[in-house]
């Protein structure tokens, strides 16, 4: 592979990876970003194509042996809890942190439609993913925090909650304590195949069911 075909690659396996989007959706997404970065002379759509059912393919086999429930499953588990205790909790929350804050933000608006108000809010956005599944790291970091907060001890209850419901279900965290540090799950392994019959995890209101009575 050329220089920007193996950029292209590690690019659509991170989404294969992620099992988010619908193949023809990570062809669309792909071909678009090489188009995007000019690279139409060295990559053509059928590579891009070719690649991906390929790839994705191959992780489906793969997944024949994982093990359920999957960290991932387990992930879902307890963010579920945390809903139902109150606490938004989404699942691939835009691209950055900021992002994410500005999707729970949505969230709490249609809550507070209905006369509710969380007690507080977590997340890991894609470039926490990406962190997850890349096998040199294979951490995830989830942020926590409240709407309209600025004290720390109300910002640290939040985060020994999310905590407490992390360990519940199995998992090892990594965190100080603070208000400022984000919660770290390490040796995470991100298992997930996109399948139309999984419930859309980036539906974000999904969690309202759990959280309005």
């Amino acid at each position: 592979m050329t220089e920007d075909q193996e950029y292209i690659y590690d690019s659509l396996v991170s989404q294969i990876k992620m099992g988010f989007f619908p193949i023809d959706e990570i062809k669309d997404m792909i071909w678009e970003q090489v188009e995007d970065e000019g690279m139409e002379d060295d990559i053509s759509e059928k590579w891009v194509n070719k690649t991906i059912d390929a790839e994705f393919k191959k992780h489906q086999e793969a997944s024949k042996i994982w093990k359920s429930p999957t960290d991932t499953e387990r992930l879902v588990k307890a963010f579920n809890e945390l809903s139902k205790s109150n606490i938004i909790a989404l699942h691939n929350a835009g691209y950055t942190t900021s992002e994410g804050e500005y999707e729970v933000v949505e969230v709490e608006i249609e809550l507070r439609k209905q006369q509710v108000q969380s007690d507080g809010y977590c997340f890991y956005h894609q470039q926490d993913l990406e962190r997850a599944i890349d096998p040199d790291s294979r951490n995830l970091m989830i942020a926590f925090q409240k709407i309209d907060n600025s004290d720390d001890a109300v910002t640290i209850e939040v985060g020994k909650k999310v905590a407490e419901k992390l360990k519940d279900n199995g998992f090892e965290i990594i965190w100080d304590g603070t208000a400022l540090t984000k919660i770290e799950i390490p040796n995470f392994d991100w298992q997930k195949v996109y399948s139309d019959s999984d419930e859309d995890l980036l539906n974000h209101n999904r969690v309202l069911p759990f959280m309005v009575l």
